[in-house]
């Protein structure tokens, strides 16, 4: 028997497991979504998931690690892909959120539903979604003092606020012209940050 194989059989049975998750728990949410509902849409046996997880939040945080990672890194290209530089990256932050909201997939930041779900603020899956927003901030920090903003951290915050709030508005109301109109309240900021 190859180990290679086997090795490579189970990764993937897990990956497909992890990947089956995310998009159940996205969809449907984190408690609505039964594991036997993960399990029989990913084809694995429940040995397969206690294998790879000691229980259903570990394989929730898994699924959010996975989710983060693509996020940003989707986001982060979006983003450099539209402006060359710092300045006009902060707003075409908004423009990546425009596209985000009006795709079929948009359901809202499964994060902050994730965070809601698990209210600790010491649950590991709390932990999970506050760790992607503390990642992201940082991407935007970065991007306001390569731009020249004065106080970065507090600039990156207030665009932070108009990200997060233009998401939650589309989520909830359905308006998916929400990071257009967070898009010019970022103009207002951004003239008064970075002069």
């Amino acid at each position: 028997m190859n180990t290679d194989n086997a090795t490579s059989t189970t990764a993937t049975r897990r990956d497909v497991l992890v990947e089956t998750a995310l998009d159940l728990f996205y969809r449907d949410g984190f408690h609505a979504t039964g594991i036997d509902k993960v399990l029989a849409e990913a084809g694995v046996a429940k040995m397969t998931l206690y294998k790879h997880f000691r229980s259903k939040d570990e394989l929730i945080v898994a699924a959010l690690r996975l989710h983060d990672q693509r996020f940003r890194d989707w986001f982060v290209d979006a983003v450099e892909s539209r402006a060359r530089k710092p300045r006009k990256r902060l707003l075409a932050i908004f423009t990546v959120l425009a596209e985000w909201m009006s795709s079929d997939e948009f359901r809202g930041c499964a994060f902050a539903k994730a965070a809601a779900e698990y209210g600790d603020p010491s649950n590991p899956i709390h932990l999970a979604g506050a760790e992607h927003k503390r990642r992201l901030l940082d991407y935007i920090r970065d991007t306001a003092k390569a731009a020249g903003a004065r106080s970065p951290g507090k600039f990156a915050m207030n665009l932070m606020l108009l990200v997060e709030g233009a998401i939650a508005t589309a989520q909830v109301t359905g308006d998916r012209d929400a990071a257009d109109h967070a898009r010019k309240a970022a103009k207002v900021l951004l003239a008064d940050a970075i002069r």
